[in-house]
């Protein structure tokens, strides 16, 4: 998990994966001095950080990023998906796509298509305009409890909960000429990558201690007989 969140460090609109813990209790534990037994912590869950990332001026007319909670959507091969990745495309045919060529989607699940010949415009609210005319507006949604997406990869989410429906998204404005960077803090995302390997090769270390004591206390044994 943090290794994927450092690999995505410089991927636009990623999501960092954190993770729930909770402590175990075995019932084999002696209990010390105090009577408290032992616990050691156990991850429950993973769940993903939707807190948004800084906005990096790209000056690409075709770059969008949102602030505020929401989504754009993309019409993918099994239904709708959510990203925060606004780094899209012209297809040949002025289809806005996103980068891996899925379609970006608008109100009302059409497709977004423009004169490639001519400069796009697009307003803080996502309408998509051409020489001074609205041709398409973006949907932008929004999810009550954002639990219910699941990873697509590291740019989309999938609704896992068929219950629980997008909404518009109203507090979210538009940035043309902008992507959202992603919001690994990658300085403290590496600091908990070594400290964890570290603490792998401890336990790793104790553990062939402990097999070589094993062995001595065997062939200390097989000596005394």
């Amino acid at each position: 998990m943090l290794a994927n969140n450092l690999a995505n460090a410089g991927t636009s609109g990623f999501k960092g994966d954190q993770e729930f813990y909770s402590l175990y209790t075995s019932e084999a534990a002696e209990p010390d001095a105090l009577g408290d037994k032992a616990t050691l912590p156990v991850i429950d869950r993973p769940w993903t950080d939707f807190s948004q990332g800084l906005l990096q001026t790209t000056k690409n007319p075709l770059d969008l990023a949102l602030s505020g909670k929401g989504f754009f959507v993309v019409n993918g091969p099994s239904g709708p998906l959510y990203t925060r990745n606004g780094s899209f495309q012209l297809s040949a045919a002025g289809v806005l796509t996103a980068a891996d060529g899925l379609p970006v989607r608008a109100q009302g699940g059409g497709t977004i298509t423009v004169d490639p010949a001519m400069p796009v415009q697009v307003a803080s609210d996502g309408s998509v305009e051409q020489n001074g005319a609205v041709v398409a507006q973006l949907d932008l949604v929004t999810f009550s409890n954002p639990a219910v997406l699941s990873k697509q990869g590291s740019a989309y989410f999938l609704n896992t909960d068929a219950t629980v429906k997008p909404q518009p998204a109203l507090n979210v404005e538009v940035h043309q000429g902008s992507v959202e960077a992603s919001n690994i803090k990658t300085p403290e995302a590496a600091v908990h990558l070594v400290s964890v390997m570290r603490q792998f090769e401890m336990l790793h270390k104790a553990i062939n201690i402990s097999v070589d004591m094993n062995k001595k206390a065997e062939d200390v044994a097989r000596v005394g007989s």
